[in-house]
C-alpha cells in the first residue's frame, strides 16, 4: 500500500530570536506545515493574543499561497476541564478558524481520568466540527497508553462523537519518557487500540533523561534509526495521514532542513 503525502513542518518557539522567525524560516523553505504553539513565557515567544484581525488574515492568505498547512497548539496549561482551560481552548478554536487551520491540538489531563477527559472534550467538538477543524488530544509525559485507550472508548461511547473528529497526537518524545514505555516510544505506540485514530505527529528525541525535544536524527536515531523506521511503518499501516510537526527550534535552524530532508527519505523508503 502505498503511503500518501505527508507534510512535514515545524512550529513557533518561545526560544526564538523573534516570534515570527520560524513561521518566516517555514516559509523561506519551503516547508508544507506549521503549527502555532501558544507557549508565551514570561513575556517572550508566541501566543494567539498577539495576533490581531488584520494579522490572522494575513496568515491565511500566506498560507494559501505557500501552500502551508497550518495546525495550532492550544497551551500546554490549558485543562479543559476546567472552566478556564476550556475558554482558552475555545480561543484557539477560533484562533484556527481565522487562518484556515483543521486541527487543534490539546494536552491531555487526567485529574477527572479518561472518562470526565471525554466529557470536558464535548463543547470543543460542538465548536471546532462546523469549521471542519479536527481535536487532537496529545500524549503528556504523564499519560500511558492505557489511559488514552480508556478515554477513546469512553467517546465510542458517547452519541455526539463523530469518528475521526477527535484523534490522538502522537508524540515520540512524550511517549519515550512515560513510565508505562520508559525508552521504548514504539512500545508505547504499539499498545494503542488499533482503533484509535492517530492524527497528528509531534517528532523529537530524548535520551529518556528528560523532554529535552532533540530533532530527529541527533540522538538515538543518529546511530540507529530502527525505532524511527518501525515507528513510521506502524503509523502506515495505521493509516496515518496527519501533518508531522517537528517541535524545536534548534541553533542553527538549519538543521530543521537536514531533518526534514531526512525524515522524507525515510518516508519514500516505507
Amino acid at each position: 500500500m502505498a503511503w500518501p503525502f505527508l507534510r512535514v513542518g515545524n512550529q513557533t518557539a518561545f526560544s526564538a530570536h523573534h516570534p515570527d522567525d520560524p513561521f518566516r524560516f517555514a516559509v523561506d523553505q519551503g516547508f508544507d506545515a506549521f503549527e502555532w504553539f501558544n507557549d508565551k513565557r514570561h513575556g517572550w515567544g508566541w501566543c494567539q493574543e498577539d495576533v490581531d484581525e488584520y494579522d490572522r488574515e494575513q496568515i491565511r492568505l500566506l498560507g494559501q499561497k505557500h501552500s502551508i498547512a497550518f495546525s495550532v497548539h492550544a497551551r500546554c496549561q490549558a485543562n479543559i476541564n476546567t472552566p478556564e482551560g476550556r475558554d482558552d481552548v475555545l480561543r484557539s478554536i477560533e484562533f484556527a478558524k481565522d487562518i484556515g487551520a483543521t486541527l487543534v491540538n490539546v494536552y491531555y489531563h487526567g485529574d477527572q481520568g479518561p472518562a470526565g477527559f471525554a466529557a470536558s472534550l464535548w463543547p470543543l467538538v460542538e465548536a471546532a466540527v462546523p469549521a471542519n477543524i479536527r481535536i487532537s488530544v496529545e500524549n503528556t509525559v504523564f499519560a500511558g497508553p492505557d489511559e488514552l485507550n480508556q478515554l477513546f472508548a469512553a467517546l465510542d461511547a458517547t452519541d455526539w462523537c463523530r469518528p475521526g473528529v477527535v484523534g490522538v497526537c502522537y508524540d515520540m518524545g512524550h511517549a519515550n519518557l512515560c513510565a508505562a514505555t520508559r525508552y521504548d516510544y514504539v512500545g508505547f505506540l504499539k499498545r494503542l487500540s488499533p482503533t484509535i485514530p492517530i492524527i497528528h505527529l509531534h517528532v523529537h528525541e530524548n535520551w529518556g533523561d528528560g523532554d529535552s525535544h532533540l530533532p530527529l536524527f541527533t540522538g538515538p536515531a543518529a546511530q540507529d534509526d530502527t525505532g524511527v523506521r518501525t515507528m513510521l511503518y506502524i503509523l502506515k499501516d495505521r493509516g496515518f495521514e496527519g501533518l508531522v510537526i517537528m517541535e524545536q527550534w534548534p541553533q542553527p535552524a538549519e538543521q530543521l532542513i537536514h531533518t526534514r530532508n531526512r525524515l522524507r527519505d525515510l518516508l519514500r523508503s516505507i
